[in-house]
């Protein structure tokens, strides 16, 4: 047998057990979903679980949204490279690209970089260097909100999860130091 709730307004309104089709057994226009036996009327209902009333539930837009704002603050930490604390900022990244293809243009260029620590001179194979590590940085914090967002999808993703798995970087604090 399974049990089943009416939703109305994200709430278990009414709850229904049977092992029949429940969807002839009612009017279209209701919303019975199955659920767990715990389940008592007044639960909330997020679109993915139930829960008590009192306790928070995220709904799947705004675990998305958590994923997403977690991955932003994951890529801006800055990185080292070849001893060099390099900030991963968004706006860094634009400058570390356009300065990448001017070494790229010219392998003789040269330039007064700044890092987290100064200015330093560094020539062209040392941008180009920075620009690849930026880019693989960032791009591993993409592949880990994918991976994440999949979890999410498939009912997989646990709480934790959000702090697990992300590229290694400098934390603001940690990048200031060095």
């Amino acid at each position: 047998m399974k049990k089943y709730a009416l939703l109305y307004m994200g709430k278990a309104a009414q709850l229904f057990e049977t092992d029949g089709d429940i969807k002839t057994m009612f009017h279209p226009d209701m919303i019975w979903i199955e659920c767990p036996n715990e389940v008592e009327e007044g639960w909330l209902y997020d679109g993915k679980q139930f829960a008590p009333p009192g306790v928070p539930v995220e709904s799947l837009d705004e675990l998305k949204a958590s994923v997403a704002d977690e991955r932003f603050v994951r890529e801006g930490v800055g990185i080292v490279v070849d001893g060099l604390n390099i900030e991963t900022t968004r706006d860094s990244q634009a400058l570390i690209a356009s300065t990448g293809l001017s070494a790229i243009l010219d392998p003789e260029y040269r330039c007064n970089f700044k890092t987290a620590k100064g200015f330093v001179e560094i020539g062209a194979a040392q941008i180009i260097e920075i620009a690849k590590a930026v880019r693989a940085h960032v791009q591993a914090c993409f592949d880990r909100e994918l991976t994440l967002l999949r979890a999410i999808e498939t009912g997989e993703y646990r709480d934790e999860m959000l702090a697990e798995g992300w590229p290694d970087s400098l934390s603001p604090d940690t990048a200031n130091l060095k």
